[in-house]
């Protein structure tokens, strides 16, 4: 089963995570109107502050890594936001982009960085949204969730929530290529599985805040390696057998769902999320040249690849 994500008013996961991160700060008086709101993102929380920047009168600044996506750039544009995208580093450089938000917010009067990765305001937008709805909408029989984890709030949360209903949920890292997570849980060492990924916004270098907690308490039981090539397959067979237009992180949880499904066998209830709506990768991931460029032509089945621009 999926959570269709891609449905809320930003089109993305992301929303529940910006809707709390703000809360939290309001709540706690570091945010006052008119104030500005400053994140390092790689696209969608960035896109889920602008719309909640928008709606409540806040001024929004996003610091996010030259390699993203022009169509995530021009939407935060249209949106509003201030757009600083700057070299992708890793996150001990200090001109990480995450780095650099932080600094900004504190050179700013009524100013906050959100701090998404280690914000555990993240977390509990999970632990007390998604999860709940998981439940509830598979009436209790969920045997697992598998998710891609970029700060990890949507794992965690989640999988922190069903274990209080139910300890034998399986909660499941899925990790792309170039992250560390698959590796740290099987291993305890913070050591990369493959190269770079081409999906955005997951994968990890480190073990934030969000994650951190999850595996202090036990509430992971697995993670699961999905290359890209089987995330991209799976962005089009979903699209074109399923009428599903999702971006690559949406085709990485699915594939991980089937790897858990056959590990788990017939008659169990396995859930991830549709992350967003792959319109914001309709030059990349839908591109025939940009594919080939990447090595993944070769993974699309020839019978979806007339849809190729």
């Amino acid at each position: 089963m999926v959570k269709a994500e891609f449905l809320n008013p930003s089109a993305s996961v992301k929303d529940r995570a910006a809707l709390y991160l703000i809360k939290d700060a309001e709540e706690k008086g570091l945010l006052e109107p008119g104030g500005t709101v400053v994140e390092g993102t790689a696209g969608n929380t960035g896109i889920g502050l602008a719309h909640m920047c928008l709606a409540s009168g806040y001024k929004c600044v996003i610091y996010m890594p030259d390699t993203q996506s022009q169509e995530k750039i021009d939407m935060l544009r249209v949106l509003g936001a201030d757009v600083r995208p700057v070299p992708a580093v890793a996150y001990d450089n200090p001109n990480n982009y995450n780095h650099q938000a932080k600094r900004y917010a504190e050179s700013l009067d009524n100013a906050i960085w959100t701090n998404q990765f280690d914000n555990t305001a993240n977390r509990r937008a999970h632990f007390e949204t998604t999860g709940p709805e998981i439940w509830q909408q598979t009436e209790g029989t969920v045997d697992a969730i598998t998710f891609s984890t970029g700060t990890g709030g949507t794992l965690a949360g989640s999988g922190m929530f069903l274990k209080t209903k139910n300890p034998g949920v399986k909660v499941i890292i899925a990790d792309p290529p170039g992250s560390v997570l698959y590796e740290y849980f099987k291993s305890g060492k913070l050591e990369r599985t493959g190269d770079d990924s081409i999906t955005e916004g997951i994968g990890q270098g480190r073990v934030t805040e969000n994650m951190k907690g999850a595996f202090e308490k036990g509430i992971i039981d697995d993670a699961v390696h999905v290359p890209d090539r089987d995330s991209v397959e799976m962005v089009f067979y979903l699209l074109h057998e399923e009428g599903f237009f999702v971006g690559a992180s949406s085709g990485l949880n699915v594939a991980a769902a089937v790897q858990v499904a056959n590990h788990l066998g017939p008659g169990h209830t396995i859930t991830t999320c549709l992350c967003d709506t792959g319109q914001r990768y309709y030059a990349r991931l839908f591109n025939r040249e940009w594919l080939q460029e990447k090595g993944l032509l070769e993974a699309i089945p020839e019978k979806y690849r007339h849809a190729l621009q």
